[in-house]
């Protein structure tokens, strides 16, 4: 079994038991705060199992139907995932005003609160895993379902702050106050998981920095062409395409050509072996201003 369904199981697995610890939190102390904790954690446990059917997916072979694959199923679970996210925010921001309008007692907040704590230390650790590991796998569900835990735990640690100054000072106020910041975070994290997602459906180009190093990688491996122009690129999740018009001599061989392609080619997958190239020669007429200009010296 591939890593990225391994890790996308286990945290299945991790979902759940939060899930258990934050719910019982919630039942042995009625703090509404501790409530939308336990709320979010249903989202973290779909969510994981949205991540995991787009990981099964993605890793499917292109086949008739699919030429280029099946990677975007996992940009599909993020935008699943952020609006799952924003509906947790409203039903916390819900029963958050339900509690300021009627007031609710504690009850063994330092059993709710421990296990609070437990349930925070195991995300932020499985949080960080996700991350890296998603980027090391460029895994936009990976990556999505680890942002959400990381804005879990930085909630978790709020709500356990808040109740504590609650207690403190006698305020019982602030446990709706605290479930209303909770939800408008959670809210925010959703958006911010759907915009990356959206712009990865729409085709957004890669970073200003990475379309300055495939230009570099052009003019230096080009040596041989006049000029490259036209340059394109846009991301799937998993894959990098990249494809310009290449500018040679008008009586440069078909096979010179190829062999200078693919030499462009080979160095752009040496940068990134995800990438995947897509080069239309032109004869020199049709050089136009304002392109790639090409390195006169060899590279190496």
């Amino acid at each position: 079994m591939p890593r990225a369904q391994r890790i996308a199981i286990f945290s299945l697995v991790i979902g759940f038991i939060v899930l258990g610890l934050k719910t019982i939190a919630y039942s042995v102390t009625g703090s509404v705060a501790l409530l939308s904790e336990a709320l979010e954690s249903i989202v973290n446990v779909a969510t994981a199992a949205a991540a995991l059917w787009a990981i099964r997916m993605a890793a499917m072979p292109a086949d008739e139907n699919h030429h280029y694959g099946h990677h975007k199923a996992e940009i599909i679970s993020a935008v699943i995932e952020g609006v799952l996210i924003i509906l947790a925010a409203i039903l916390i921001l819900w029963n958050a005003v339900d509690a300021f309008l009627s007031p609710r007692d504690w009850q063994n907040l330092d059993i709710g609160v421990g296990l609070n704590i437990a349930a925070g230390i195991l995300n932020a650790i499985w949080s960080t895993v996700l991350i890296r590991q998603g980027r090391a796998l460029r895994s936009q569900a990976l990556i999505a379902d680890g942002i959400h835990l990381r804005t879990d735990v930085i909630s978790s640690a709020g709500v356990i702050i808040g109740i504590a100054a609650a207690v403190w000072f006698g305020l019982p106020w602030l446990d709706p106050l605290l479930a209303c910041i909770v939800g408008l975070h959670i809210l925010w994290s959703g958006w911010r998981v759907m915009r990356a997602s959206f712009g990865v459906l729409l085709d957004e180009a890669v970073d200003e920095d990475t379309q300055q190093t495939i230009k570099s990688i052009i003019a230096q491996f080009g040596t041989g062409a006049l000029q490259a122009h036209d340059l394109r690129t846009r991301f799937d999740g998993h894959n990098t395409y990249v494809d310009f018009h290449l500018i040679v001599p008008s009586d440069m061989t078909v096979y010179d050509a190829h062999q200078l392609c693919d030499q462009i080619e080979h160095a752009l997958k040496a940068y990134d072996p995800q990438i995947k190239p897509h080069i239309h020669l032109e004869p020199a007429h049709k050089a136009e201003d304002g392109a790639i200009e090409i390195s006169e010296s060899p590279s190496q």
